[in-house]
């Protein structure tokens, strides 16, 4: 269990997509080094053995404690993960957004644009189902589905797992698409080279302030569905603002995947990495 953000399970599944069998069936179970049960020496004994007048102040140490292996272990993981990818010349990107802001729609159209200019392969995480993947799969490009179960985010080691079913080919660009959420993803080194954050014109323009590390961690926002802005009270200026106070060196890209507006800029901030 990460404690971190309470999400809980065992189980990550990791299923190759365009790369295993035409049904696209699971193959087999992943388990995931930084999701597991942790117990106290005490909890193991049973409430009549456990000290039954714990302070609050010391269960809080405990968490803290824990959370600082599960984060130390991972750190540990995805720097594995980034010297596996530096021998083989690939560039790995975090995607990360909420739910619906249009990560897969935009590597949709990254894809059939051909607009990275080299090859692309995804790891794909979602809770359940291999929809995104399948989506990828269709668009050209080779993916995997993790699926977290209760888990709110990738981790180091289930990226691993996921680029070991991959195998993509030296050189190319790996998007690793992480489970919708603006949290917990901001907090879980992959192994990455860049962060890239996608929010949507129907989200609110108070994200950045909302969900601060998210934004924070981020080298790239993109501003997705800007053909919308007609017709939602959304503010770039004041969103751009209020994210650049929590990072000023972020790169700030409103566009819309719907019409292409802007895609070029996109296109050439990939090329360049």
């Amino acid at each position: 269990m990460c404690t971190t953000c309470g999400c809980g399970s065992d189980e990550v599944r990791v299923t190759a997509v365009g790369t295993t069998d035409a049904a696209g069936e699971a193959h087999g179970h992943v388990h995931a080094p930084g999701h597991h049960h942790a117990h106290e020496p005490d909890q193991a004994h049973g409430p009549d053995l456990a000290h039954p007048h714990e302070h609050e102040d010391s269960k809080r140490t405990h968490t803290i404690d824990l959370e600082q292996r599960i984060l130390a272990k991972n750190d540990r993981l995805a720097d594995q993960n980034r010297q596996w990818l530096a021998r083989r010349g690939i560039t790995a990107v975090n995607l990360m957004s909420s739910p619906g802001a249009g990560k897969t729609s935009l590597l949709e159209r990254t894809i059939h644009d051909h607009g990275a200019g080299r090859p692309i392969s995804v790891v794909e995480g979602d809770q359940e189902t291999i929809f995104d993947a399948t989506r990828i799969r269709e668009a050209g490009a080779k993916a995997v589905q993790i699926n977290t179960g209760a888990g709110c985010h990738l981790d180091a080691p289930m990226v691993r797992s996921g680029l070991e079913k991959l195998e993509p080919d030296d050189g190319e660009l790996v998007f690793l698409e992480n489970v919708g959420n603006l949290v917990c993803p901001a907090l879980f080194d992959l192994g990455e080279a860049r962060k890239v954050v996608v929010i949507s014109v129907t989200e609110g323009d108070d994200k950045p302030l909302k969900y601060p590390h998210m934004f924070a961690a981020a080298d790239l926002v993109v501003v997705n569905k800007t053909d919308l802005l007609p017709h939602v009270d959304f503010d770039v200026d004041r969103c751009e603002k209020d994210a650049r106070s929590l990072n000023p060196d972020l790169v700030w890209l409103p566009l819309s995947v719907r019409t292409g507006d802007n895609l070029a800029t996109w296109y050439a901030w990939l090329r360049s990495l």
